[in-house]
């Protein structure tokens, strides 16, 4: 009979389990539209003219792909895609009509100026960077009337076409110029369109134009428009210095996609936009900053192609774009934001940054921090009177006590599932690591790493429901206080996210009414009184699919770019962290219906079935390749060439390294023909006499920081020679001495030789220097590379057949010692050939970097 009887019990289980499954594949599916933008229907190239076009903006990625080749500083493709935006733009021009006034120009940019980026300070110094401006007014406008900005780059990285980073801005930019126009709507505020040429180099563009041009005190408000891959749903990643933006946004954007932790966690992603330059180190001039942020597999690779770019994308961000340029244009606020409280740094109390987010791309929630302490802490004065519903009617001391250790009793009952959600999973990833050859199997196969997880994740949930009792009621008002708590934690902490586990305790109250009476009418076993508990909470379970999708595919494409660490503990970081991210994704998903639903699961056959399931598919895993053409693998190639002078090559070798966890042996491993190439022939073995340190990597100072592992090999030394004669220098204009003994100012001008596709030069400065030209002669905190002594590093970018000069102080009699390292984008016939080497799925950046050294 008990046999019989737990068999009844065991397919209760399973159905429940299944009609679980069935619910949140289904929101899983409705998740995966909305993420890819398959609800949005592109317009094609014969759309009405009044109408924002996606193929037409993609004709203009087209042009500014295969047409130019690449945009990278130093390459022909730079000027060509300037030429092509400014002839778009005066074509505009030339079709407006007399209500019109439209300006064009191109700004070339100089400056200098110091900032911190991946968490290090570097100087920079710039010249001749081009900007293409285009100011469209009405014929009544004036020069200082207030303006709206929209700003994207047109520049791309080493080693990128940039379709989705940024032409798919730029694209974007050119269709709403043209559908202001053609759709005959005159602005009535100016609109200026920046196609800035330096994003790329660090913000050079956006910086240039902030502190140089004559209409940088007009603007009121801006959106700056990025990629951080090649589409996808187009989030509002920060906003401010006020709420004002935000607040046109929500209340206009026909597909809003914001959400106010984005910006609260913005800074912990290696990366940065342009608007730090607008709305934070200069002009602290309100605005958005809106991101393609999906399709990061494809992000600063030779992969980032029209054909990659998700279809939808442009079409929801241009439908967006034009409404918002509507609504800023129109506003009152604008008017005056140009003059207001912004030129003293000030921003009024009840223009603090709001609490924002978008639900599934449909509707906007938005509100102020203000009204967010009022609601946030409802649910708390709920939770306070939970004690007295308990013991209702009862006014015993003793019953109140125990009603209270009750309700943290099932507070501690429901963290610890949480916390076991997350610690199983990454104890499987470590566990599957120690019997296979590599990590990161789900890279390729991200649907892959939810089988991987989301099982023993589940196992984590219902494992303390299992182990020991807790009586139903006690669960539920534990769980609800839980995230009550963290709602209050994530006030207090002054961010301005906190929402979701706000939403989930209000949806909890209305479920657990719902069942309450449907208990009384069905019975507390009955499928329908499960089905009364969860059917309220369905809205607020798949916006947490949701937000938790997005997190874990954003995070399972970043981990493809966020650095390698030192082995053997760096091999199972990204694997652990993306079991953890799954696991927090689990436990906010499913844990609002644990407290009904584990009654149901927490059986021995549910828990065993959960585990095979994990141990399968782990299994599998280990036998999957991690990387593909969609999803390649980062390495970057550098051919170095150490030079004595400006004509003497010292040294030659090849420079390899790589941005995750499955370092070169991997890679050369896997690359089989490159190895044998580098070798000559020998078998694939890598000595400790190949290792290099981050001091190589200098040329592209900061980005180096996220090498460890680095090789390098010999290379051949004179065969740049048949393509260069004259190499970079330093050479030193004339000594002068200061005031006290030993000190002294060098002045030095830098020649760049023969080289011609010049993307950048660094300076690196050890010893005693007191001072320096750069940065408006401010000398910013000293940087470490490769555990040297204290170094200053300055980067100099911009046209090179000019010399540059600059000069240096010592406070002593001590050599300063100068490192220089120029990248130079053309490759050598051999380089060329070992980068063809290398299998399909491993997208190769490469350069070359002259380096010499120097003491004065």
């Amino acid at each position: 009979m008990g046999l019989w009887t737990r068999s009844i019990e065991d397919r209760r289980a399973f159905r429940c389990l299944f009609c679980l499954a069935v619910l949140y594949g289904l929101a899983s599916w409705l998740v995966y539209t909305v993420l890819h933008m398959r609800h949005v229907l592109p317009l094609g190239p014969d759309a009405p003219l009044d109408r924002f076009s996606e193929a037409r903006a993609v004709d203009h990625v087209r042009q500014l792909t295969v047409g130019t080749g690449g945009r990278q500083e130093g390459s022909p493709g730079l000027e060509l895609a300037a030429q092509y935006i400014k002839s778009q733009l005066e074509e505009i021009a030339r079709n407006a009509g007399p209500s019109y006034r439209i300006e064009v120009e191109e700004s070339l940019v100089s400056g200098s100026f110091s900032m911190y980026f991946l968490h290090h300070r570097v100087t920079l110094h710039y010249r001749n960077h081009k900007n293409v401006v285009m100011r469209i007014s009405s014929n009544i406008s004036e020069e200082h009337d207030s303006s709206f900005l929209v700003n994207g780059h047109y520049d791309s990285p080493l080693g990128s076409l940039g379709a989705g980073d940024c032409g798919s801005c730029v694209a974007s930019m050119l269709e709403l110029a043209r559908l202001i126009v053609d759709s005959k709507w005159v602005p009535p505020q100016p609109i200026i369109f920046l196609f800035n040429g330096a994003e790329e180099l660090f913000l050079l563009g956006s910086h240039g134009f902030i502190t140089t041009h004559k209409w940088r005190d007009t603007i009121g408000a801006f959106i700056d428009i990025e990629a951080s891959g090649s589409g996808g749903i187009d989030l509002v990643c920060q906003s401010g210095p006020s709420s004002w933006p935000t607040r046109v946004y929500a209340e206009v954007a026909q597909y809003p996609m914001a959400n106010s932790v984005a910006q609260d966690f913005f800074g912990i992603i290696p990366g940065d936009t342009d608007y730090r330059i607008f709305a934070e180190d200069y002009g602290k001039i309100p605005g958005l900053d809106i991101i393609f942020v999906l399709g990061g597999y494809f992000y600063h690779t030779s992969f980032d192609t029209v054909e990659n770019l998700i279809p939808g994308s442009i079409q929801g961000r241009g439908e967006n774009l034009i409404r918002l340029i509507k609504e800023f244009s129109n506003s009152s606020v604008l008017l005056n934001e140009a003059k207001n409280s912004r030129k003293s740094g000030k921003i009024l109390e009840s223009d603090e940054r709001a609490v924002f987010f978008d639900y599934l791309t449909f509707f906007m929630v938005l509100y102020s921090k203000d009204l967010a302490v009022i609601l946030h802490t409802l649910p708390l004065g709920i939770l306070l009177l939970v004690p007295f519903y308990l013991t209702f009617p009862t006014t015993a001391l003793g019953s109140f006590l125990g009603a209270i250790v009750d309700v943290l009793k099932g507070m501690l009952f429901h963290f610890s599932s949480l916390i076991l959600a997350i610690i199983l999973p990454v104890i499987a990833a470590v566990v599957r690591l120690l019997f296979t050859q590599y990590s990161m199997s789900w890279f390729a196969h991200p649907f892959l790493a939810f089988f991987m997880f989301v099982p023993c994740s589940l196992v984590g949930l219902l494992l303390p429901k299992k182990l020991w009792s807790i009586k139903e009621e006690t669960y539920y008002w534990g769980a609800y206080g839980l995230y009550v708590v963290m709602t209050m934690v994530y006030a207090i902490s002054g961010l301005s996210g906190g929402f979701l586990t706000y939403i989930m305790s209000l949806s909890m109250l209305l479920a657990w009414l719902c069942f309450s009476l449907c208990k009384r009418s069905f019975g507390p076993q009955s499928l329908r009184s499960l089905a009364g508990y969860v059917v309220p909470l369905i809205p607020c379970l798949v916006y947490s699919v949701y937000y938790g999708g997005f997190l874990t595919q954003f995070v399972i494409e970043k981990m493809g770019m966020m650095g390698s660490l030192p082995q053997p503990y760096g091999y199972f970081v990204p694997d652990v962290i993306i079991a953890a991210v799954i696991g927090l994704v689990t436990g906010w998903s499913v844990g609002p219906i644990l407290p009904v639903t584990s009654q149901w699961l927490a059986r021995s056959s549910i828990i065993n079935f959960l585990l095979q399931i994990t141990v399968v598919v782990l299994a599998l895993a280990s036998q999957l390749f991690p990387y593909s053409t969609s999803a390649p693998k980062r390495v970057v190639f550098q051919h170095t060439f150490v030079t004595a002078d400006s004509s003497k090559i010292e040294e030659s070798s090849y420079g390899f390294s790589v941005v995750d966890s499955n370092g070169l042996n991997f890679l050369f491993y896997n690359s089989p023909d490159a190895s044998r190439w580098l070798l000559n022939n020998s078998i694939l073995s890598f000595e400790d006499k190949y290792l290099s340190d981050r001091s190589s990597w200098v040329a592209i100072y900061p980005v180096s920081f996220l090498f460890t592992g680095s090789l390098k090999f010999p290379a051949k030394e004179n065969e740049i020679l048949e393509h260069y004669k004259i190499f970079p220098s330093l050479s030193i204009l004339e000594t002068v001495p200061l005031s006290e003994p030993g000190q002294r100012r060098i002045h030095l001008e830098l020649h760049l030789g023969s080289l011609s596709q010049i993307w950048g030069t660094a300076i690196n400065i050890t010893g005693p220097l007191a001072n320096w030209s750069f940065a408006d002669s401010t000398l910013p905190e000293p940087q470490t590379v490769s555990g040297g002594p204290p170094s200053y590093i300055c980067r100099l970018t911009g046209k090179s057949h000019e010399n540059w000069t600059f000069w240096l102080e010592a406070n002593s009699s001590e050599s300063l010692h100068v490192d220089l390292a120029v990248l130079d984008q053309y490759l050598t016939t051999s380089a060329s050939e070992l980068k063809s080497l290398f299998p399909d799925w491993a997208d190769v950046t490469a350069y070359s970097t002259f380096f010499s050294s120097y003491e004065f």
